[in-house]
């Protein structure tokens, strides 16, 4: 694996084992933070404001950002990557762009607040919404129930590639097949599963794909990007400068510079850009192999553990990404994370911001505990994470 002294010195420096990477990954690779200093003392200017060499050497950089990005996603052109502040904002685009009064759109019952919410509100302008049951390893059945809840003025299908609380795939291939049959844009929330999963828009049929730099891609916080497959004009949600028609009241209409307005986070875009690369030298293939091991590896530890309540299947690829979650006999959620804590494990728990999705897992009541592996986790992290367990069900 890729820079692996780096990888021993960042884990020699680490007071805990970090199992929380659904939430973001850490460590970050040296190239991540080596790529927001080099932004931030050579980037600094804003590109395309200005004909000097400054801004010219910023914009060049954006462009490279955008042409990796493009070519990890399979866009067939850099201006289709659109940088946002990071995923939300990418779906949020998305559904505010697309969705009007009278309009009906399709989702899983799995969905991040980031997917849930945004619709709550255009609930109010007339905008209707079904929840398409996803059924755990058996994804025939899941693309028969989004077939089912489409309408005739179903405008949109959107859903999670695969749940943060659950770690559950849904099968966006053959559901991406159903909304190309219907004439149905298809939207997907790549945030579990960008870097760990294949996806591109060259090889699925998926219209918009809204990821975040910070977990699987390896970048920093407050960075993401909405990938388009057709430069089709959707609504804006922000208005404002794009550095391009600035005599022009009204936003333009080209891509990136319609839905890219204000001074964009060149750290955070060039972080970005170092994280996929990162990914592309380890392989992709490679840093699932690595948290599947690892995955089942704590998935088996957890169910030799009398008082280990485990909520789905084991996690096997063709059906879940590597992402566990579990409860501790008639502990709360957080006070197990807590306990875990205190044992030097940092984990997440509660509801993850995804309500809907303990609803369908049967976790609504109390929520659950999550872990999920990184390309930095070793088998004795999991180790000893299992024994902190084992030790916490001897005192409960």
């Amino acid at each position: 694996m890729e820079n692996r002294s780096c990888s021993r010195r960042a884990k020699n420096a680490r007071r805990i084992i970090y199992l929380d990477n659904a939430a973001t990954t850490l460590p970050k690779p040296t190239g991540v933070a080596n790529a927001v200093k080099r932004a931030v003392e050579c980037f600094a200017a804003n590109p395309g404001r200005g004909a000097h060499a400054l801004s010219q050497s910023s914009a060049r950089e954006l462009y490279e950002a955008r042409k990796t990005a493009a070519c990890f996603f399979g866009a067939d052109e850099p201006e289709k990557v659109i940088f946002t502040p990071g995923c939300t904002y990418s779906i949020n685009f998305v559904l505010k762009g697309i969705l009007r009064t009278g309009d009906h759109v399709v989702i899983s019952d799995l969905e991040h607040n980031a997917v849930v919410r945004p619709l709550h509100t255009l609930e109010k302008y007339g905008v209707t919404v079904t929840r398409a049951h996803v059924c755990e390893n058996d994804p025939e059945q899941t693309v028969r129930n989004f077939c089912r809840a489409v309408r005739r003025n179903t405008r949109l299908v959107f859903c999670t590639h695969a749940s943060n609380v659950s770690g559950i795939r849904l099968p966006i291939e053959d559901i991406g097949d159903m909304c190309a049959r219907l004439g149905i844009p298809f939207g997907v929330d790549a945030a579990q599963s960008a870097g760990v999963l294949p996806l591109s828009l060259a090889g699925q049929k998926v219209d918009y794909i809204c990821v975040p730099a910070h977990k699987g891609l390896y970048g920093a916080a407050g960075t993401g990007a909405l990938i388009m497959r057709e430069e089709k004009i959707i609504g804006t949600v922000i208005e404002g400068g794009t550095g391009s028609a600035s005599s022009l009241s009204t936003q333009p209409e080209e891509y990136p510079d319609r839905l890219e307005s204000g001074t964009l986070n060149i750290p955070g875009i060039t972080a970005m850009r170092a994280g996929i690369e990162f990914v592309n030298r380890c392989g992709a293939e490679n840093i699932a192999r690595h948290e599947y091991a690892l995955i089942c590896r704590a998935y088996d530890g957890l169910r030799s553990i009398n008082g280990v309540k485990l909520y789905t299947m084991r996690p096997e690829r063709e059906s879940h990404v590597p992402l566990l979650p579990f409860n501790i006999g008639d502990l709360a959620s957080e006070e197990c994370s807590q306990m875990l804590s205190d044992e030097g494990i940092a984990v997440r728990a509660g509801y993850h911001c995804a309500y809907d999705a303990h609803l369908s897992l049967g976790t609504a009541g109390r929520g659950a505990v999550r872990i999920c592996p990184s390309v930095f986790t070793s088998g004795e992290d999991i180790d000893s994470f299992i024994a902190a367990v084992k030790k916490i069900t001897q005192k409960s």
